[in-house]
């Protein structure tokens, strides 16, 4: 079954599409995507299929019936409307022959994606093909009526070929066809691999770049070619969600990882520029949070259609506001600088603009992300503050990732009613495989909350995630006898990192719950440590000023509490002083449990956990040491 983009075809889709749709998902390979309708660089062709071993054709589907043509040619038909009069048309193949040129034009600008040598210079390394499909037309109507005169047998499809119901349809016949409909075809001797399928998603579609290094485009024998690295886009799950969110109230449930900050930003650049006259706000709960948030958009505001565009110079300055309609704010942050208020004055200004007594700032979009952590209250605000025009607000939680007691009921909260309008995101992208074993395990074993785990249903409290199965190193313990030889041994580990595993240190992070205690100040010895092996080092959470500052790209080593690093994620994560967890003085256990979940959930491919005394969670880890001891001697032992 191939993967379709939307998931499901619009309603308002004509029968004939809905039909070819339904065909392409059922009959084509699982590792092939299908777009139904893409907005691609000013134009929407009907279908646009990648296959990585075909390469890419667009399709032009047609509903046209006998009594629909009259005057038909190569180039050009002329059609009877229903009222009998006649309107002139480009051919259907044209229109698919002329859409596939303007897909090749811009992919044959990266220099990734052609042939550099030989006798196809400059040509796209992989064959693009287009057709037509008449959707109730047959072949017979076909010759009966001299079709294939006009349309070339090869580059069109008929009912019959389309439709599984009809006697003489046959799949392989179906997929025979579809891969022939090139002009010069030929067969790729290596199938496509997934960087160049995301190199082509990234050129075709904008709204899923999340980042590539862009080298300055030079001539390449007469050519300019762009040479772009390193390109990351959004996963195909991803791009669906974000296209799909739809307007009005919008809930987005995911699991740590499942790139629902990257959605989220996502949805705030296509919403500033479908509605440049729109008011857009961005809320979320920590400061860190909201200054990688900034930073995101302010990357994905600033990336042109056209990469030849591209600002190469990076004379701008990280701090600089990219000039768009987007507002991005930590919640007491917007309440200090947008409204001019404080937290306790809130239930009483709720009041007041429920009795049109007060005037605040309006918004045509909100989009809240670490929803789980907003008080009631603060939603009724927010609610208060939306345009009731657009009722576009958008919702993004992970109640696995709560750490502040909230109860919740945001239909009441809101006064919008969230039902059919949610979406799960249950595949964590972020993390290895082992990693997010790693964290559920511990999470499941220390939460109160794992009896109300949901997996696909709504109604729930925590969503079980499922991994991508990119596998990685396991997870590190290591106990120690005390933390000055703990911090002594995570330098050293990160240095260690940094030089033969070539991780940047702006990708490597220290996690801590305790900043100090009566005997005790860890940060200064983390500090100490680092400095002693050369390694620089940037304390995210030291003041308000420092998590404001905070620039992710910046080649440090990043040092933060587990609260302030939600909905960061970094390459790899130290999490520190574990025996200080559950914190002594911390009532809620269940904070404690989310909160060592969420650093684990930090990290993309190294995980290191260290500790040097006794707790709840160490025994649970000492546990996982002696486990895994067992398990190499009775290796060894049957070796």
């Amino acid at each position: 079954m191939a993967y379709t983009v939307p998931e499901t075809i619009r309603s308002s889709a004509t029968a004939g599409e809905r039909l070819l749709f339904r065909t392409l998902k059922n009959y084509l390979p699982d590792d092939y995507i299908v777009y139904y309708e893409p907005e691609i660089h000013g134009r929407r062709p009907d279908f646009v299929i990648v296959g990585p071993d075909i390469g890419l054709i667009v399709l032009e589907v047609k509903d046209y019936t006998k009594n629909t043509l009259f005057q038909l040619n190569q180039d050009e038909w002329s059609l009877l409307t229903s009222n009998g009069e006649q309107t002139k048309t480009k051919s259907p193949v044209k229109q698919a022959r002329d859409n596939m040129f303007h897909i090749v034009d811009v992919l044959k600008k990266d220099r990734n994606l052609v042939q550099l040598e030989g006798k196809y210079q400059f040509q796209l390394k992989f064959p693009c093909g287009f057709g037509s499909v008449f959707t109730r037309l047959y072949q017979k109507d076909f010759i009966e009526l001299g079709l294939y005169a006009v349309v070339e047998p090869s580059l069109s499809f008929t009912r019959d070929e389309i439709d599984p119901e009809h006697e003489s349809f046959s799949e392989e016949n179906f997929f025979e066809k579809l891969s022939n409909m090139f002009i010069i075809p030929f067969r790729l001797k290596d199938p496509l691999t997934k960087e160049e399928i995301d190199n082509i998603r990234y050129h075709l579609f904008p709204e899923v770049r999340i980042s590539a290094e862009f080298k300055q485009p030079v001539p390449y024998q007469d050519q300019l070619l762009l040479s772009l690295h390193d390109v990351k886009a959004m996963d195909l799950h991803q791009e669906n969600l974000a296209k799909q969110i739809g307007d009005k109230n919008r809930l987005i449930r995911g699991v740590a990882g499942s790139g629902k900050t990257l959605i989220l930003a996502s949805r705030a650049k296509l919403l500033a520029r479908e509605h440049p006259d729109w008011k857009i706000l961005i809320l979320c709960y920590n400061i860190s949070l909201a200054r990688s948030i900034e930073q995101m958009v302010a990357h994905m505001m600033k990336e042109p259609d056209s990469l030849f565009d591209f600002n190469f110079t990076n004379d701008v300055a990280p701090n600089e506001r990219e000039n768009h309609n987007i507002q991005v704010y930590n919640f007491h942050a917007w309440l200090k600088n947008e409204l001019l208020i404080s937290e306790n004055v809130i239930p009483n200004m709720i009041k007041k603009l429920e009795n049109g007594e007060a005037i605040l700032p309006m918004y045509d979009a909100i989009l809240i992300d670490e929803g789980q952590d907003f008080d009631s209250e603060w939603f009724m605000l927010v609610s208060h503050l939306l345009n009731p025009e657009t009722k576009s607000l958008l919702l993004v939680e992970d109640r696995a990732q709560s750490i502040y007691k909230r109860k919740r009921s945001y239909a009441q909260d809101t006064g919008l009613d969230f039902r059919g309008r949610s979406k799960i995101l249950s595949i964590n992208y972020r993390n290895t495989a082992q990693i997010v074993k790693f964290a559920w395990d511990f999470y499941q074993k220390h939460s109160s909350l794992k009896n109300k785990v949901i997996t696909k249903d709504f109604e729930g409290e925590i969503i079980a995630p499922q991994s991508t199965r990119r596998n990685g190193v396991l997870p590190a313990l290591v106990r120690t006898d005390n933390f000055f030889k703990e911090a002594a041994l995570v330098a050293k580990q990160i240095r260690k990192l940094h030089e033969e595993h070539k991780v940047p240190l702006a990708e490597i992070l220290i996690l801590y719950r305790v900043k100090r205690t009566y005997n005790m100040d860890y940060i200064a010895v983390l500090q100490k440590a680092l400095q002693k092996e050369g390694l620089p080092l940037y304390w995210l959470t030291k003041s308000s000023d420092t998590k404001r500052s905070f620039d992710k790209e910046d080649e440090s080593v990043k040092i933060s509490t587990i609260d302030s690093s939600k909905g960061l994620d970094f390459q790899a994560v130290f999490i520190v002083n574990i025996d200080n967890m559950p914190f002594a003085l911390e009532e809620d256990k269940e904070r404690e449990a989310s909160l060592l979940y969420i650093g684990m959930t930090r990290a993309k491919e190294f995980l290191c956990l260290t500790y040097s005394g006794d707790s709840e969670y160490t025994q649970y880890f000492d546990g996982l040491i002696k486990e895994a001891n067992n398990q190499k001697l009775k290796a060894d032992k049957s070796g």
